[in-house]
């Protein structure tokens, strides 16, 4: 078998080329001539004829050029939704965290309001205990002598004791005190009634 050398393709960007170079040599050596006008002619047709695939190809470079871009500017854009949302989980981690720990304070601090409230509640019920002690161990004295230990009591303290004693025991106690003090008692214990809640 006898091997057939094979014919080289030539492009048409390289027949343009050849066509120009034979007609400029051509015009050279005789620009006015036939042979030039033809080549002119030739190099034309071949000019018009030829950029049709020339410019399909270079068409089909730029939208693959844009593909391209476009397919980057949306990976581009992918990549920074990812970010942004990693950035929100975070965020929501952080918050559910920091609410996690104010229900956990909240509960603290409802447990210590809820001991003070008892403790508090106890240290008035052992007060008012206290009180009534007082007032009967008043009530039990001599209103003379009694009357003496209320001159020199605070006023506020005096006026607290002598409305919780009976009316009787009471105006025996003020009787036996100078009228200044009794006076200044009496005022105390009017001014606190006045401010009383009325029905």
């Amino acid at each position: 078998m006898t091997h057939q050398p094979r014919r080289r393709r030539v492009s048409a960007g390289a027949l343009i080329v050849g066509c120009f170079v034979a007609s400029g040599v051509v015009r050279l050596a005789d620009p006015a001539g036939p042979v030039a006008q033809a080549a002119t002619a030739l190099a034309g047709d071949v000019s018009r004829d030829a950029p049709t695939s020339d410019r399909a190809g270079a068409k089909q470079c730029t939208e693959d050029g844009d593909a391209v871009a476009l397919l980057n500017a949306v990976r581009e854009r992918e990549l920074q939704l990812r970010q942004r949302a990693l950035e929100i989980a975070d965020r929501e981690r952080v918050l559910s965290a920091a609410e996690t720990r104010m229900r956990e304070e909240r509960e603290r601090l409802e447990v210590t309001r809820k001991r003070l409230e008892k403790t508090l509640s106890i240290a008035d019920d052992a007060a008012e205990a206290d009180i009534q002690r007082l007032v009967a161990v008043y009530e039990s004295m001599d209103p003379k002598k009694s009357s003496k230990i209320f001159e020199t009591m605070d006023i506020g303290f005096a006026a607290g004791f002598l409305a919780r004693m009976r009316q009787d025991v009471a105006a025996e106690v003020l009787g036996g005190m100078t009228a200044e003090r009794a006076y200044a008692i009496s005022a105390t214990i009017a001014g606190r009634n006045a401010l009383a809640p009325r029905d």
